[in-house]
């Protein structure tokens, strides 16, 4: 049930769901360095604090880590590992 004061109408259903689709995905550490492992050994203040920033129109991301891997034609390409939060912030964005 969302608070009726958020400006934004999220429901921490969809936020978990998009956790699951995020987790499921697997994937490395963000540029704070927090591994799925650690964000879930408090999932549920985790969830919340991520539902509360994103309905409340309080979350901004944060920057990438940059991390290079090898291409097949040599040299390396630079990906950017965005933080879990991140990731979820994309996924109920497109919902």
């Amino acid at each position: 049930m969302n608070q009726p004061s958020k400006p934004f109408n999220i429901d921490k259903r969809e936020v978990y769901e998009a956790y699951l689709q995020v987790r499921s995905n697997g994937g490395a550490a963000g540029v704070d360095g927090v591994t799925i492992e650690q964000f879930e050994s408090d999932l549920k203040s985790n969830l919340y604090e991520i539902w509360n920033r994103m309905s409340s129109g309080a979350y901004f991301p944060p920057p990438v880590r940059a991390v290079s891997i090898p291409k097949k034609s040599g040299g390396q390409r630079i990906l950017g590992c965005p933080l879990w939060q991140t990731a979820w912030h994309r996924r109920l964005s497109n919902n």
